[in-house]
């Protein structure tokens, strides 16, 4: 009878439990939505998102980095959006973060950048990474030498 009695409470617990959540979330969802949001769909909300999150993405520095080709034999190739004009770095880390080859040091100008290398036959076959530094901002990318 114990046991039953212990199987039984547990039941009702769980059960008041699922009730109380359930009633919980309907009073949400009946409740008051912002003024901001009220005369919205849900499409136009998703959309309200995405532009702040592009606002997030204006506020970098540095944005859409790539290199190619990967794997890279004579040329590495780095492109990038730069919101403004800014002194930035360009470097090839080895795995072990020391710098193997400094490709560019200086001020760019504001806009998309399509920046080429000849690595010269500076660089082992291998696994390496290409940083792309400028402010405080710095974006790493993985590269693959095949010579």
């Amino acid at each position: 009878m114990k046991l039953e009695f212990r199987k039984i409470s547990h039941l009702v617990a769980c059960s008041l439990f699922l009730f109380l959540g359930v009633a919980s979330y309907a009073q949400a969802s009946n409740s008051n939505v912002s003024p901001e949001y009220a005369s919205l769909a849900p499409s136009k909300i998703s959309a309200i998102e995405r532009s702040k999150s592009k606002e997030d993405e204006n506020d970098k520095l540095i944005n859409n980095v790539k290199v190619f080709y990967n794997p890279i034999s004579e040329q590495i190739s780095v492109t990038f959006k730069l919101a403004k004009v800014n002194n930035i770095t360009i470097k090839v880390m080895d795995a072990l973060g020391n710098e193997v080859l400094s490709l560019h040091n200086g001020s760019l100008d504001a806009g998309m950048q399509n920046l080429s290398f000849e690595t010269q036959q500076k660089l082992a076959e291998g696994f390496y990474f290409v940083r792309v530094s400028g402010g405080s901002e710095t974006i790493v990318k993985r590269i693959s030498i095949k010579l």
